[in-house]
């Protein structure tokens, strides 16, 4: 074996464990790549819910978008990165749900009501999730993809810091570290529960709902009677 030939073969190593980019190249700035850049998510969307994960690639893309590949590599280096954008619009759709059930009067109150409300969000996430098109699968990606694990994790830290403030704000002699590790379990546990009902589709969703919404609502309760009465939500004056 030539020393030239050894000596190459740690730089191979090397590039078959380099990540592939998950940015964009360049955002569309006219009406006309606007429209060439919706229109390569629309057709991937649609591929992907035809072909899944694996068999996705621009090649497939482009033929059904009827594009050049240069005209998808202008905006996306990757099949990565356009999954990538997918599964962020995704999340802000589902994230966009959540002011709508869990607000500070919510959460300021009892056991009761925080629990249909979390019950609420669960199946609305799952239910806008279902009606986005190939939903599943870019949940999927987010989840078993390595390096699409980033937009799934930035999104989740995301709501979690949202909901650190708002406990905090609520119950300020509260454990700061508690609040964090609950509000971020919270969060990671609805998800995966909208994960198990598109995974097992034997299972009722309102069942699971109704068991994961219970669990996260008595550890708040718990977490309310933990603090001093002085520290607790005080009602407002008419």
């Amino acid at each position: 074996m030539s020393t030239s030939i050894a000596r190459s073969r740690p730089a191979v190593r090397g590039a078959r464990k380099a990540k592939p980019s998950l940015a964009m190249k360049k955002p569309p700035a006219q009406q006309r790549s606007t429209e060439t850049f919706e229109r390569i998510l629309e057709v991937a969307a649609h591929t992907l819910a035809d072909v899944g994960i694996d068999r996705l690639s621009t090649n497939l893309i482009c033929e059904r978008a009827g594009l050049t590949p240069p005209a998808l590599y202008r905006y996306f280096p990757n099949k990565y990165a356009v999954l990538s954008e997918l599964g962020r619009r995704l999340m802000v759709r589902q994230n966009e749900l959540i002011p709508r059930w869990i607000t500070r009067e919510v959460l300021a109150g009892s056991e009761q009501g925080f629990q249909p409300a979390l019950q609420g969000l669960l199946l609305d996430t799952y239910r806008v999730t279902k009606q986005t098109v190939a939903g599943v699968w870019i949940t999927r990606a987010l989840r078993a993809v390595p390096v699409l694990a980033k937009v799934r994790l930035e999104s989740h830290a995301e709501v979690t810091q949202t909901q650190i403030a708002v406990l905090s704000e609520i119950f300020p002699d509260a454990n700061t570290a508690e609040i964090r590790l609950v509000s971020r379990v919270t969060v990671e546990l609805l998800y995966a529960a909208v994960e198990m009902l598109f995974d097992e589709k034997s299972l009722d969703g309102e069942s699971v709902a109704q068991i994961v919404s219970a669990m996260v609502a008595s550890y708040l309760e718990r977490l309310q009677r933990s603090l001093m009465p002085s520290s607790r939500p005080r009602a407002r004056r008419a």
